[in-house]
Parts: structure tokens; sequence; C-alpha cells
């Protein structure tokens, strides 16, 4: 009896195909599964205000709106979007690519009408999302994926920041997190950065003075010395101490970084902070916005063996948090008004029931209708957190 070998899964065949031929394999597997005629893979630029398709380089396809039109929609809402064309017997069906939480863009299939139940359509959101991890995969071999982000050419600067970067989401049962920078392709000080455990998340918001080079070599060395005492296993108040000795080793007080460290208990809600600087926090509970007050201490590196201490604060199921960092709540708009506390609570207070990544979003896109203009002189960066709590408690 002849034992037919297994046919590979999606997965299996998508991670064997070359780093940059992801987009053709994709093409073909959707193809014989499908009836798929016509797939456009559409990556978020770095300021998540376009769609931009993948292409051989250079890239050379029109952008589309990452917030209007089916693509867009399909982006911002996270749920596939069917669109009838022209072409008679078919439908366009655009599918968020999310992966634990990061929005990396749209994939566009053209499939028979007869082929867009319900049924197919989950299947096709579940190959979109097996492409998701293999293009983030691909991304450590081929630069294919990251030039389609961009519409124009990042400063160095830029480009050491957004290396460093976790990314731009992150989700699981107890939490879902949005993040934005900006300027995007100008961006030089400001970091946000994660790490998720069983237990624990830990969160940082870094501003490091200064711009351009100079502010991005600053956070780099601020990000890694709090990642490498992360990693050692120490507290929170540690990891800010070591990071500190760092700083002012390598700068003797020239230099110093601002950053707001934050551990969360998943179990129970307990927050520990370390406010070493002037990153700001806001809680968002129920209809209430208010500012979490912390003990503002010294930022790192500007003195020598610098000794930070905890806090401790609770969050609660359906809390969002905020964190902005300096570019974020201290611009002023041309005439000297600064952004503040009053137009942040309002953008906050109208982006309650959006998502955090819209909620992160709308922040910067306030911030640049505040200050007039599409190019800020000093960075942003906004970390919106809504918390679940794990699942069976209520607080």
């Amino acid at each position: 009896m002849n034992v037919s070998e297994p046919v590979p899964s999606v997965e299996a065949q998508l991670r064997a195909a070359p780093p940059h031929a992801l987009v053709a394999t994709a093409g073909r597997l959707l193809a014989q599964r499908f009836g798929v005629r016509d797939v456009t893979l559409l990556l978020a630029d770095y300021g998540l205000s376009v769609l931009q398709p993948v292409t051989d380089l250079p890239h050379t396809g029109e952008p589309v709106s990452a917030h209007d039109g089916p693509a867009g929609t399909a982006f911002t809402a996270q749920k596939p979007v069917l669109e009838v064309t022209a072409e008679p017997a078919t439908e366009l069906v655009h599918l968020p690519i999310t992966v634990r939480g990061d929005r990396l863009g749209v994939l566009c299939v053209r499939v028979p009408d007869s082929s867009t139940d319900p049924g197919t359509v989950l299947r096709l959101g579940e190959f979109a999302t097996a492409l998701g991890h293999e293009l983030t995969t691909a991304g450590r071999d081929t630069d294919l994926y990251l030039l389609a982000r961009r519409t124009r050419r990042l400063t160095l600067a830029a480009e050491m920041q957004w290396q460093l970067l976790p990314g731009t989401g992150c989700m699981r049962d107890e939490y879902v997190i949005g993040a934005h920078l900006e300027p995007a392709y100008a961006i030089g000080g400001d970091n946000f950065d994660w790490s998720t455990s069983a237990d624990h998340l830990t969160l940082t918001v870094t501003d490091g003075m200064g711009q351009g080079i100079d502010a991005s070599l600053l956070t780099n060395l601020a990000v890694g010395a709090l990642r490498n005492a992360r990693r050692a296993g120490v507290s929170l108040a540690d990891q800010a101490c070591l990071a500190d000795q760092a700083l002012y080793s390598q700068y003797r007080g020239k230099s110093y970084a601002s950053t707001l460290l934050l551990r969360f208990d998943l179990a129970t809600g307990r927050v520990r902070a370390v406010d070493a600087g002037s990153p700001q926090l806001y809680r968002l509970r129920g209809n209430r916005i208010e500012r979490v007050e912390l003990e503002a201490q010294l930022p790192l590196g500007m003195f020598e063996e610098t000794l930070y201490q905890e806090q401790t604060f609770q969050v609660e199921t359906g809390d969002r948090l905020v964190a902005v960092s300096t570019g974020a709540h201290g611009t002023r708009s041309a005439t000297g008004e600064v952004f503040g506390e009053s137009v942040l609570r309002q953008i906050l207070s109208a982006t309650r029931g959006t998502p955090p990544h819209e909620t992160a979003r709308s922040v910067v896109a306030g911030l640049l209708e505040h200050v007039g203009h599409q190019d800020l002189l000093a960075d942003a960066a906004v970390v919106c957190v809504d918390w679940n709590g794990r699942p069976g408690r209520t607080a």
C-alpha cells in the first residue's frame, strides 16, 4: 500500500520561502487553496498614516490611507473588510495583519464572490496572521519590508531608534498596548520598551536629552542598560540605579535620560513604579481622568550613584493608562501655548472608547494640530495600556 506524503502546512511552506519571496509564495498558496487571483501586501509606514504596497525594490506602488477606505478601515478596526468591485463575480477582501497585538498592515486578496462566506474569511484571516509572523522573522534577513514602511528616508538617529523598539503594540489576555512615536522619520531621543513574562509586564518610556544622533546614542545606552539590568533579575529600583550608573560613567552628568519605569503584577494589578524624570502618566477609570502622582526623582545619569525608590499603585479591570514623554505634554505652539494637561485630557476623554493604538495616534495628531504643522521640533512618545486583568479576577 502506498502511503502518500503529508502536505506541508501553510505555515511550513511560508517558513520555507526565501525572505524576499513571501508575497509571491503567499499568492501561490492562496491561489491553490482559495482560488485567489490577486494579492497585495500593504505595510503601515512609520508614521501610521499610510499603507504602502510591497513590491520589488525600489518600491513603486501608490500608498493608500491607513485610516480611510476599505484597507484603512481593516487596519484601524482590525477586522476583515469586504469590498465589491467592478470586476464581475469577485470581491476584494482586506485582512488586517497583526502579530501579538503589533499591527503590521493589511493583506488584500481578490477572491470569487462564492468564497466570501464567514468560514472562508476566517481562514483567510488565519493565513494573514501566519504571514505576519513570517514577515516579522524575515525582517531579520532582508530590508525589503522595512523599506516598504518608509515614505521618505529616515535620519540616522531615527534609524537607530526604530531598530531599538520592541514594536508598536503588544497584546495578552491581561492587557493591550498601543504606542506611537513622532516625528517618525527624524526622531532622536524618545523611546518606549516593554517585556512580558508569565507573571509580569515591565514597561518603560525614556526621553534622552538633546537632539539627533547625540540623543539617539544616549537613549540607546539608557535602554540597553535598563534591559541588561532587567534581564539580571534585579528590582525595578535597582534597574534604574544600574542604568543611572552606566549613563553617568559615560557622560559624567553632562547628558541624562528621563525615564518612567513600570512593573505590572499580572495576577493582582499591582504596579511598581519609578519616576526618574519627566514622562507623565494618566489613568482613565470609568469617566474619570486622573494624573498618577509619582514622586519625581532624578533623571538617569544626572549624578553619580543616585538611589531610586519604588512606589506602588493599583490598576483595576477596565483601567486605561497613558504615558506621555516631555515632547508630548510640554510642546509649545507658535504662539507659546503649552500643549499641556487640559488639551491632553480632552483628547483622552474623546478617545476613551477607541483601541489603544488609535488613542496613542490621536494624542500625537492633537499635538500636531496644536503646533500647527506636520513637523515637531521635539520627539513625542505616547504609550497607551488597556488593563483587562487576569481572567477570573474582578480587579
